[in-house]
């Protein structure tokens, strides 16, 4: 029996992990809560919970949690309805009861559920409106609002009015240069590199630009309104002070059930795709169970919202870097919880230095890579059925008076159509074999025929000219709908007989209760007298048994 390693057993390279990873996730926490127009805060408290409570219970050896660029829609929205962050927080342990109860009805496998163009589309369409939102802290827009409330939903059109008069070039000049070595260290030549994670180059740069402009340009510097803006407490029981706790009258509120129902299905979903996409990159492949993990998610977030957090989900950027860091245990995603917590109690003033239009430039970036070119190329090559529910739940997502629910569920109705719309093709292989005097007309029913085949199965039966000989196959039918099998019933007794049309009903199952073998005319030294009727014969042996018989 194999030995149990200790969680520090790797203690080397998981403290060396954690820390890269940390470097990467401190300014997502940041940017995610500025996004979302909450406290800023709450982002790290979120990171700090999902790297320690739940990359303590989770299963998963490398998945790591934090507050979602995904669900930054859905928060705005929410912030925007409710109105008070307090209140808000209620939704957030809600939902993460309804993932404990996800978990515990084994309703791990439901996102299989959710087409993958759908799924697509709605990252994509949260890409676009992130990019959009980011417009004004990217140029330095301060018009008193906080963060993305210009809006609830999707993108706010009304944020381009005054947007070019009002741009503070400081910050857009720190946009574009961090901009500028985010689209470098993902290039080749930068390779060697990357294992110095780009967020926190962007971070570093912006600061010291910002230093900069102070002491050579009064016109470029950027004031503390366009910084990061931490409280910085004098004291333990001030730095406590920080940390939200719900109002609970929220709990009356349907609004607030409606949000914890939403974050609910959607970091399941995300966190789902998440952990599937980790075990594939893990070297040991290993599997992680969907239920377990929803359990693990669901008491991170029921304690993120009672400490003041933002929902949290499993995140693949952070995943994916813990992989590549060298992480062997639970401990590496640990270890960037601890070291976020450590950051923000002992070091908020160093916080406080970045620039807005530095955390902007890092969601640009991660909107770009969510709503990239490649991808929209790629659907549109893999086929209209998948294109069409991706490039319509992108746009209805990013449109303001549609939004993330309804733009994901436009999607479903979009796919929905097009699996209907291939439910309907004609669900028999057509074959017309000439004999010596005659033709017959072979259909060989489909391996599933459902009710939706019905119309198209009834035009063919019904379109058979005077005097046919047919041969209806069902030997390879594992399923007929009722109304199909009525149909079929209905031109056998009723409509052939009267157009002197000669059925053949073949390898229908006793249950189907058709009857089979009967007004055989079609012999088989007259279907061997064609080249067409020899070929078809070959793989189809069974059936010319039972005309033969």
């Amino acid at each position: 029996m194999a030995h149990k390693k200790s969680l520090f057993s790797y203690a080397k390279n998981d403290v060396l992990a954690g820390l890269i990873v940390f470097l990467i996730a401190l300014p997502l926490c940041l940017g995610i809560a500025q996004a979302s127009g909450a406290p800023l805060f709450s982002g790290i408290v979120a990171g700090v919970i999902g790297g320690v409570i739940i990359g303590f219970l989770s299963k998963s050896t490398f998945s790591v949690s934090g507050p979602a660029a995904g669900l930054v829609s859905i928060v705005v929205g929410a912030l925007t309805e409710l109105g008070a962050f307090e209140i808000f927080l209620c939704a957030v342990i809600l939902a993460g009861v309804f993932q404990l109860l996800l978990g515990l009805i084994k309703a791990g496998t439901f996102a299989n559920f959710f087409p993958s163009s759908v799924i697509e589309g709605m990252l994509a369409g949260i890409g676009l409106t992130i990019i959009y939102k980011q417009l004004r802290d990217a140029v330095g827009y301060n018009d008193g609002r906080v963060g993305m409330l210009d809006g609830e939903r999707g993108m706010d059109f009304n944020l381009l009015t005054g947007l070019v008069d009002n741009i503070h070039w400081g910050a857009v000049v720190i946009t574009l240069v961090c901009l500028g070595i985010l689209i470098l260290w993902s290039t080749k030549p930068f390779r060697k590199l990357q294992m110095i994670p780009a967020g926190l180059i962007v971070v570093v740069v912006g600061t010291l630009m910002n230093v900069l402009f102070h002491k050579t340009s009064g016109m470029l510097h950027l004031d503390e309104e366009y910084l990061v803006q931490l409280e910085v407490p004098t004291s333990a029981e001030a730095f406590f002070a920080q940390f939200t706790l719900p109002d609970f009258s929220g709990f009356a509120n349907f609004a607030v059930w409606k949000y914890g129902l939403i974050i609910a299905v959607v970091a399941s979903i995300e966190t789902l795709l998440c952990i599937e996409a980790t075990d594939k990159l893990d070297p040991l492949k290993r599997n992680t169970s969907g239920n377990k993990e929803l359990i693990a998610q669901g008491i991170g977030n029921v304690t993120s919202g009672f400490l003041g957090g933002l929902p949290i989900t499993s995140v693949i950027v952070r995943s994916s870097a813990n992989i590549n860091a060298g992480a062997k245990s639970k401990l590496s995603t640990i270890v960037h919880g601890l070291l976020l917590f450590g950051c923000v109690a002992a070091i908020p003033m160093v916080l406080n230095m970045i620039p807005k239009s530095a955390l902007a430039a890092i969601l640009i970036f991660t909107g770009y890579r969510l709503a990239r070119p490649a991808i929209f190329v790629h659907m549109y090559h893999v086929g209209r059925t998948e294109f069409m529910p991706f490039v319509v739940t992108a746009v209805a997502v990013a449109l303001p008076f549609l939004g993330l629910l309804n733009g994901v569920g436009l999607g479903m109705i979009i796919s929905i159509f097009y699996l209907l719309r291939a439910n309907t093709r004609i669900p028999y292989y057509y074959k017309r074999i000439q004999t010596k005097d005659k033709d017959v007309i072979m259909l060989e029913l489909a391996q599933e025929v459902s009710f939706l085949n019905k119309g198209s199965i009834k035009k063919t039966l019904e379109n058979f000219p005077e005097g046919s000989t047919i041969v209806l196959d069902a030997t390879h039918s594992e399923y007929i709908d009722y109304d199909v099998l009525e149909e079929i019933r209905e031109f056998y007794t009723v409509k052939a007989p009267t157009k002197n049309i000669t059925v053949s009903l073949v390898g229908f199952r006793n249950e189907y209760k058709i009857p089979s073998g009967a007004s055989v005319h079609v012999m088989m030294d007259k279907l061997e007298q064609s080249e067409d009727a020899r070929k078809w014969a070959g793989n189809h042996n069974k059936l010319l048994k039972e005309l033969e018989s």
